[in-house]
């Protein structure tokens, strides 16, 4: 085994000055880039001003089993190796962690270099809940499953994460309006640019935002988790439908009102709701 490195090198999202000193240096002593985009990244390498005196790898979705055997390959046979995306942090919805998986299993050493990453500061601009959140990555195309996906979500006591883009915004969110209806949502675009913003409201309200302002560029959508009542009402059918599955209605009822607080009678409305669902 070699004592080369696989790095995963995050690059700026907007502003190139996003870049660290240690990106920076690792970008410059590498031998081989595997990238998304080998002309985005060269771009960037003449903005930063790296000499493209490497090996540059095309690595994307559609031939990532392949490449990941060769990218390892390379480390191993002494080649240190950056793999970095279009933009911000690679594997965020990006492909890679196929590569990782790979290499771990191949005792090839891997190294991350932290960077920008637009989940994070979408996160730290939305207002919103960041003791726990979930990234649910883009949002589907296709309306039933936007909605399946959101209907999958909505009961997740947690801030959720997505991406979106600009021309699919406003049937978002239609369909967040259905779901999460009153819930506060941030909608954060263009970020570390120059038209950087950050716009909370309802679903309802950003629709009449932003028909009125067509958004542009890409942009991150932060749904703030279920109200508490919400939240407490789907733990609660959770264990009751635990419990159903090996005790009576009684007893279920009985144990899950001691464990909630909730009085039997909610409890036992419930308990018929998630029957009469089964039926």
């Amino acid at each position: 085994m070699t004592d080369c490195t696989l790095y995963i090198v995050a690059t700026p999202i907007g502003n190139l000055q996003d870049i660290s000193l240690r990106a920076l240096d690792v970008l410059r002593n590498v031998s081989v880039v595997a990238c998304e985009d080998t002309r985005v990244t060269k771009k960037l390498f003449a903005l930063l001003q790296i000499p493209l005196t490497k090996k540059f790898i095309c690595y994307q979705n559609y031939n990532e089993q392949d490449k990941a055997q060769m990218i390892a390959d390379l480390v191993k046979n002494g080649n240190d190796v950056a793999l970095v995306s279009d933009a911000g942090s690679p594997l965020i919805s990006d492909p890679g962690y196929k590569l990782i998986s790979l290499c771990r299993k191949r005792g090839v050493k891997v190294c991350p270099i932290p960077g920008a990453s637009a989940v994070i500061c979408a996160l730290q601009l939305s207002g919103l809940p960041t003791d726990r959140f979930m990234f649910a990555g883009f949002i589907p195309n296709k309306d039933k499953a936007r909605s399946d996906l959101f209907n999958e979500l909505k009961n997740v006591n947690t801030t959720l994460v997505f991406y979106e883009t600009a021309p699919r915004l406003l049937k978002t969110l239609q369909a967040a309006s259905v779901v999460f209806n009153s819930r506060e949502i941030a909608l954060v675009r263009e970020i570390s640019k120059l038209h950087e913003e950050a716009r909370n409201g309802t679903a309802d309200e950003l629709i009449s935002y932003f028909t009125q302002n067509p958004p542009k560029g890409e942009m991150v959508l932060v749904v703030a988790p279920p109200l508490r009542q919400d939240a407490i009402t789907s733990d609660v059918d959770l264990m009751l439908s635990e419990k159903l599955k090996t005790m009576s209605l009684k007893s279920a009822v009985a144990e899950v009102a001691e464990q909630s607080g909730l009085s039997k009678k909610e409890i036992y409305a419930l308990a018929l709701e998630l029957k009469n669902e089964k039926a």
